[in-house]
């Protein structure tokens, strides 16, 4: 396990190659390159997928507090079925491409309230469509080993073609020749939200989750509940 750190517990559930998070911005690039090594790219999913959740962060009081919250739907029905939210001192500072530092420790401390993992955690922000191959998504993905995927509103990183029209429509998002996520056009005549796997998801997989939560608006209903519980 890296850095000599010993397992720890969230919730029920083990934390897997535990890192300090009170690092510099140059330890913190060193640890997503190694951790990067972890991601899996297949799908490793539960037989049954009864609850997927959305994971998303905000902050106040000008940024000192991050305020995690994770929204719990049923699957297929979509309704809410669980929440919970974390408010935590900030203690990273705002750096594009190390979010994950600034973010997945409130995170953890919203998730350790709910009695059990949701099945599939849809994050907002990034997996692997990252300069490092390591967003928040994959991040929290390796943390938990736990199926994760990135549903990010606007683009890190990455090139891609213009994206039709029709709804589930999608692209190949590419950085220097390597697929790394796709733009996934949620509906008609609306901005695509780029999709990435993040953990012990494939990209198909990825795509087919997002569209299994969108309903009529542009983002799926996970995003929508757990943008509005962080922005409370």
């Amino acid at each position: 396990m890296p850095f000599g750190m010993k397992p720890s517990v969230v919730a029920r559930f083990e934390i897997h190659h535990g890192h300090a998070w009170n690092v510099t911005p140059k330890e913190a690039i060193r640890i997503q390159q190694m951790l990067r090594s972890f991601v899996i790219l297949e799908d490793r999913l539960s037989e049954k997928i009864d609850s997927v959740a959305g994971v998303d962060v905000g902050f106040k009081q000008g940024g000192e507090v991050t305020r995690a919250a994770v929204a719990v739907l049923d699957y297929p029905t979509l309704q809410l079925k669980d929440q919970a939210v974390a408010e935590v001192e900030t203690r990273f500072p705002y750096v594009p491409g190390l979010l994950s530092f600034r973010e997945v420790p409130a995170v953890l401390e919203a998730l350790q309230k709910l009695p059990q993992l949701p099945n599939i955690l849809l994050c907002d922000g990034q997996g692997i469509a990252h300069p490092r191959r390591f967003g928040i998504a994959s991040h929290l993905g390796v943390l938990l080993d736990h199926p994760t995927i990135g549903v990010g509103k606007s683009r890190l990183i990455g090139t891609h073609d213009p994206v039709p029209e029709e709804k589930g429509s999608w692209v190949p998002l590419l950085d220097q020749g390597e697929v790394i996520g796709a733009v996934l056009r949620t509906r008609k005549g609306v901005k695509p939200l780029y999709v990435s796997p993040g953990h012990r998801v494939c990209l198909e997989t990825a795509i087919f989750w997002v569209m299994s939560c969108v309903t009529r608006y542009k983002l799926p209903e996970t995003t929508r509940w757990a943008h509005r519980l962080a922005s409370c």
